[in-house]
């Protein structure tokens, strides 16, 4: 897959009404081969605008507001499980017209956007899963703890910022801090909740089988232990045609830890320069 460079000082955000809500996103480069990044739980689209900023010099990048965060539609009644969200991406691509996407996940996103493409990958040209949560009935549990996510989220809405978000993510720039610090509060609090039980009750393997017409690339983290040698050697066995990748000096948030070592997984699999 080749594209020609494009500017990336072009940005701007706007709503769509898909799957019957509504569903904000920012769009980064604006030519060239279509990119639908699908954020994790916790994280509004801004906090993604350093990476869109980069995909957007080779992709015309999208990234999505997942429903509950960020300026897309949250309610007491909406429905916040996999099903739902990857429903959503899917209406999303078709709203807009897109066709042969790069589907881009990280974490909750990447489960989302795989659930997507066994659902339905019309549309999907090729698939990057960033480090998706392995976890499921009868698996291990997921790393991190729920506390992790809601009282930070409780803190922002009370108005905390940059430095009391620096004691849940020490590794990262103030500018990166600032941004999380800003956009956090507007993550409703049951879907995060609802996402994280999901994590444990939805089994993500089955659709790794689904989705064998769908080139993909799994990259994992080297650090942070959300997906080991055993999870890669298990992912294979159900799709042999599964590409992988690890970033070794990276955790759990690898843009954030080793920005070139995950443009550079990206690369390799979508055979463009970024």
């Amino acid at each position: 897959m080749t594209s020609a460079a494009v500017p990336s000082t072009f940005c701007y955000g706007a709503n769509v009404h898909a799957n019957n809500i509504r569903q904000h996103y920012l769009r980064y480069g604006g030519s060239g081969t279509p990119l639908v990044l699908v954020p994790g739980i916790t994280s509004p689209a801004p906090t993604w605008g350093f990476v869109a900023e980069r995909l957007g010099k080779r992709f015309d990048t999208y990234v999505l507001d997942v429903r509950g965060r960020g300026l897309s539609e949250a309610s007491d009644k909406l429905d916040y499980g996999v099903d739902a969200c990857a429903d959503d991406v899917s209406a999303f691509i078709d709203a807009l017209g897109l066709r042969d996407v790069v589907l881009l996940g990280h974490s909750m996103g990447a489960r989302i956007a795989l659930r997507a493409a066994a659902r339905r990958s019309a549309g999907i040209g090729r698939m990057v899963l960033a480090d998706p949560p392995v976890s499921g009935p009868g698996r291990r549990a997921y790393p991190s703890n729920l506390d992790w996510y809601t009282e930070s989220i409780s803190l922002m809405r009370k108005g905390a910022g940059a430095e009391q978000m620096k004691a849940f993510c020490p590794t990262w720039t103030l500018e990166q801090l600032q941004l999380r610090a800003q956009w956090l509060h507007t993550c409703d609090m049951r879907a995060v909740v609802e996402s994280y039980g999901w994590f444990h009750t939805d089994d993500m393997f089955p659709d790794l089988a689904r989705i064998q017409s769908v080139p993909t690339l799994v990259m994992s983290a080297g650090k942070g232990g959300v997906i080991l040698d055993d999870d890669i050697a298990e992912m294979r066995a159900l799709n042999p045609l599964l590409k992988t990748a690890r970033v070794q000096a990276a955790g759990h948030m690898i843009p954030w830890d080793d920005a070139e070592g995950f443009y550079h997984a990206c690369a390799e699999f979508l055979g463009v320069d970024i």
